[in-house]
């Protein structure tokens, strides 16, 4: 199974949140620090928004940010919003029925298993972990860290 560049990006638009996190981040920055463009960008905020994923602020000051914690984003919560079909094989479609073996065919169950272990894996993995796994991810990525105040 291929992801779709969708998906992708939709993942490290999410991981930009997750790393910028306590602060909004704009579509511009996260377009500038993965060379994506903006209109791009917008696309795949829509789904994310859709489905509780992302909120956005608009505004002057506005941007988006992450709608719940990066450690209940799951990557298949992720993969479910943003890909259009998870056909991996004509037969896994419901209006192919030529084959006489649709119904019994030892392929179509192994596939199937298949793509419910991919699914498996993807919802043990948080958009959490996937930041925490590059430690250096807000260098890599041109995010600032915030001065923290010191305390009186």
């Amino acid at each position: 199974m291929r992801l779709t560049r969708q998906t992708n990006y939709a993942i490290r638009l999410l991981m930009y949140c997750a790393a910028n996190s306590g602060r909004l981040s704009r579509v511009a920055e996260v377009a500038t620090a993965y060379n994506v463009s903006e209109l791009f960008l917008f696309k795949i905020l829509q789904p994310l928004v859709e489905n509780g994923l992302v909120e956005t602020v608009r505004g002057r000051n506005g941007g988006v940010r992450l709608a719940r914690p990066a450690a209940d984003i799951s990557l298949f919560d992720v993969v479910r919003v943003t890909e259009e079909s998870f056909v991996m094989a004509e037969c896994f479609e419901s209006d192919i029925i030529d084959c006489p073996l649709v119904d019994s065919c030892g392929t179509n169950a192994t596939l199937r298993k298949a793509l419910n272990a991919f699914f498996d894996v993807l919802a043990n993995y948080s958009i959490a972990d996937a930041v925490k796994a590059r430690p250096n991810i807000n260098a890599t990525l041109g995010i600032r860290e915030v001065a923290q105040l010191a305390p009186h």
